[in-house]
């Protein structure tokens, strides 16, 4: 029988590709009720054949057919929340891992996420509906959660005065499921965000209302792990105290391996990377005005033995990271420009690039537009330097 379910990005569709995924599993009974009704309703699709044993990878090639399939044999479970483009996923893939549950609200990386683990993640973990899908009996919480004010009035900066941010819903999850430890990631920002409030009300929190031992925070730089950008983030790890796990290492920050070079396109990329003569002006217009007012803003030519400044959404983020590349050959515009395309090779880097930089192996699906994508991968972990403190934290779980 063909069957003839399209996947959308709506919480539907989250359901059906969860129980697809889980289907076989202790974790499948969290969504079968809710997708073989869509199924059996919205496809035609015989309840009987999905519940039993369906040619899922015939019948279902956009959940299937994918490049990073999710563990047959998992060694250990987790959840992705605020998943982005699955960052965190291929880290704790690539360590054995499973993922049961993913959320994510944005609908450019819900498409993206989707192309390439064949999971379309739940939406607003704020809602109830929403979280009431999260399965039990799963290893480690992983999230990169937005960073956001404390309403302290009460001054206690217990779990109580966490409501109404997004920490609130991750802790909420943690005290309703009890995963054996946990995996936050956030900017290096949140150390210092509201005159240190913010981290000492999230650690009172993990520590004393949900009662896990969490060691202090690591900032963590990404060109340490493999990948040629100096981006640095907080990494928060915790381990439920009843496992009697009271000590942590994070991995050692020492070698520098990538340089620019390493990652850059191997082919003469697009002329619309290239800048234009008038932008350039602008650019460096830009720089002397801030200079001349002692600042050091403005933008930055990264080397071929360089490594990348931190890759951000907006501002000046792309132009902080420009290279020079002399490959093109052929100049004429492919987008609108003023003025003309520069002959001195300056170029923003690729989305690829940008992918590379954090470390998404190259068969990783860029499904968007590129301005979507620089924001995805903007937004994303370092793929390496999560894996790296993954590995970690398994090891003091005692899963190898």
């Amino acid at each position: 029988m063909k069957q003839t379910y399209t996947f959308g990005l709506d919480e539907d569709s989250a359901v059906v590709s969860h129980y697809l995924q889980n289907e076989g599993t202790k974790f499948a009974k969290t969504y079968r009720a809710a997708a073989t009704k869509l199924l059996s309703d919205d496809a035609k699709v015989e309840q009987s054949i999905v519940a039993e044993n369906p040619a899922q990878y015939n019948l279902f090639p956009e959940v299937f057919q994918v490049p990073f399939r999710a563990q047959e044999n998992p060694k250990f479970t987790f959840i992705d929340l605020f998943a982005g483009i699955g960052g965190f996923r291929i880290a704790m893939q690539n360590l054995g891992g499973k993922c049961v549950y993913s959320s994510e609200w944005d609908s450019q990386a819900q498409k993206t996420y989707f192309a390439n683990f064949g999971e379309v993640p739940f939406g607003d973990i704020t809602k109830e509906e929403t979280k009431a899908f999260v399965p039990d009996n799963f290893d480690v919480l992983c999230a990169g959660f937005p960073c956001q004010a404390f309403s302290l009035a009460g001054k206690r900066r217990g779990f109580e005065e966490t409501r109404g941010t997004l920490f609130f819903d991750v802790a909420e999850i943690i005290r309703r499921k009890r995963p054996k430890a946990f995996f936050l990631e956030n900017v290096k920002g949140l150390k210092i965000h509201d005159k240190g409030r913010t981290i000492e009300t999230i650690l009172n929190v993990l520590r004393n209302d949900l009662d896990y031992y969490v060691p202090d925070p690591q900032i963590v730089n990404a060109m340490y792990f493999g990948v040629p950008q100096h981006r640095e983030r907080i990494y928060i790890v915790g381990f439920r105290k009843d496992l009697g796990i009271n000590e942590f290492s994070y991995p050692e920050q020492k070698k520098i391996t990538k340089h620019f070079i390493d990652i850059r396109e191997e082919q003469t990329v697009s002329a619309k990377y290239y800048l234009s003569t008038q932008y350039i002006q602008t650019l460096i217009n830009h720089k002397e005005r801030h200079a001349a007012k002692g600042n050091g803003f403005g933008y930055e030519i990264i080397p071929d033995d360089g490594i990348a400044n931190a890759i951000v959404v907006g501002g000046m983020g792309r132009e902080r990271n420009i290279v020079i590349d002399h490959r093109l050959t052929d100049f004429t515009p492919v987008t609108k420009i003023k003025g003309e395309v520069n002959r001195d090779g300056w170029r923003r880097m690729t989305p690829r690039e940008w992918a590379r930089l954090q470390g998404f192996p190259d068969d990783f699906i860029i499904a968007v537009a590129d301005a979507s994508a620089y924001k995805q991968f903007g937004n994303s972990v370092a793929v390496p330097a999560i894996q790296a403190t993954a590995k970690k934290l398994l090891e003091f779980l005692k899963i190898k």
